[in-house]
C-alpha cells in the first residue's frame, strides 16, 4: 500500500523476511560448508534492529555467526557495497555470495559495486557454482542461455533463482541459533557516509486493471483485437 503523500510504500506492521535471492546464497553457503569446501558462514545484514530476525532465520540454516549493521536509514546500494567492501577488509573471505537483487527496489546493484570496490572477480546471476582447485567455475544465466565462466578467487557472486531450492530450518536448529553469536555494529563504525543520493519524487499504485472479456470464436476476437489496434 502506497503511504497517503505518495513518499514511498507504508510499511506500518509488515513482517519483514529475507530477500529470497539471499536465501539461495545463505542455502548455498551451507551448502559448501557441508561439503567440505568452505570452513564458516558468516551472514551479514545492514538495517535496523529487527533485522537480526532474518539474521537468525540465516543462522538457523546453518550459518556460523552473524553481523548486523544497525541503521534506521534507508541505505543504497552504493552504500551498501561500500560497507561491505569494509567488512570483507576485516573477515577476508574466498567468496562473498549475494542475492541477484532486493525484491523491494529491484536495484540489481550491490554485488556488482562491490566487486568494482574490491577489484575482486565477479559472477552474476548465477545458475550452478562449482569449486575448481582455487577457482570457481559459474554458470550464468543470461538472455541467451547459459554461460559458464572461470573466477580466480577471492571472488563476488551473485545467485539467481534456480541455483538451489532452500532449506527449512527445523526446530532444534532454530533454538541452536539463538545463541550464535551476532556482532552489531553502525555504518560510522567502517566510515562510510550513507546519506541518500537519489531522492523519490513520487511512488504511485499501478492503475487498475480492466476486466476480461469473453468471445464465441475466433473470428470474433480477432475482429475485436482489430478494433482495439492490437494487430
Amino acid at each position: 500500500r502506497v503511504k497517503p503523500d505518495q513518499t514511498g510504500v507504508d510499511l506500518a506492521n509488515v513482517k519483514m523476511s529475507m530477500n529470497p535471492f539471499d536465501e539461495i546464497s545463505v542455502e548455498e553457503a551451507v551448502r559448501m560448508k557441508e561439503a567440505g569446501t568452505a570452513t564458516e558462514v558468516v551472514i551479514v545484514s545492514i538495517g535496523p534492529k529487527q533485522a537480526q530476525e532474518t539474521i537468525r532465520t540465516a543462522l538457523a540454516m546453518g550459518g556460523d555467526r552473524g553481523i548486523l549493521i544497525n541503521t534506521d536509514e534507508t541505505v543504497e546500494p552504493l552504500a551498501v557495497a561500500k560497507i561491505l567492501a569494509k567488512v570483507v577488509a576485516e573477515e577476508s573471505p574466498d567468496l562473498v555470495l549475494l542475492g541477484k537483487q532486493a525484491i523491494d527496489d529491484d536495484s540489481n546493484q550491490t554485488g556488482q559495486m562491490l566487486a568494482a570496490l574490491l577489484d575482486w572477480p565477479q559472477g552474476t546471476f548465477a545458475y550452478k557454482i562449482e569449486k575448481d582447485g582455487d577457482a570457481l567455475t559459474v554458470t550464468r544465466e543470461v538472455d541467451g542461455g547459459l554461460q559458464t565462466v572461470k573466477l580466480a578467487t577471492p571472488a563476488i557472486v551473485t545467485v539467481d533463482l534456480r541455483l538451489n531450492e532452500p532449506r527449512y530450518a527445523s526446530l532444534p536448529n532454530i533454538m541452536k541459533a539463538k545463541k550464535k553469536p551476532i556482532d552489531e555494529k553502525a555504518p560510522g563504525d567502517y566510515g562510510v557516509d550513507i546519506s541518500p543520493r537519489l531522492s523519490v519524487v513520487k511512488v504511485t499504485e499501478p492503475p487498475v486493471r480492466e476486466a476480461g472479456e469473453k468471445v464465441e470464436d475466433v473470428a470474433t476476437l480477432v475482429s475485436k483485437l482489430k478494433s482495439a489496434g492490437a494487430i
